[in-house]
Parts: structure tokens; sequence; C-alpha cells
């Protein structure tokens, strides 16, 4: 289910894996394995899939249906 969503969020934005993996900063063929489920991708690397796309890792994990992100933790003053 993961590598289906980062696939069609990538395709809903109209970029191609090289453009994902250039933002990503890596090579088309590593971004390419990620879609395929060849290799896991990086927790680091997820989350920046999460964020670029606005929403969040649990979504990407396919643990909610919910897109939106969660809000942002306050931080302590």
């Amino acid at each position: 289910m993961m590598y289906r969503r980062i696939r069609d969020l990538r395709e809903d934005a109209d970029l191609t894996q090289k453009n994902l993996g250039e933002i990503l900063h890596c090579s088309q063929r590593i971004y390419s394995n990620y879609e395929r489920g060849d290799v896991d991708i990086p927790t680091q690397t997820l989350i920046q899939i999460a964020k670029f796309h606005g929403t969040s890792v649990d979504y990407l994990l396919g643990l909610t249906d919910q897109k939106k992100p969660y809000p942002k933790k306050k931080s302590k003053e």
C-alpha cells in the first residue's frame, strides 16, 4: 500500500521519478526502487516525502486514510 501511495502522490503532483529523486537528493533509480518496494525507504526520506506532499508518514504507511497531516507540535518555551 505504501508504495502505491507514494507513486500516486508523485503522479498527482505531475512529477517524474527523476524530479522527486532530485528533491530527495537521490537518483531516479533509487527513487524507482522505493516506489517498487525493492528497497526499504529510510525513515528520514519517508519524512521528507510526507512533508513534501503535505501529508503524514502514517498516511504513507497505510495506517490512516486521512491525507491531512497532524497539527505541528508546539515548542516548549
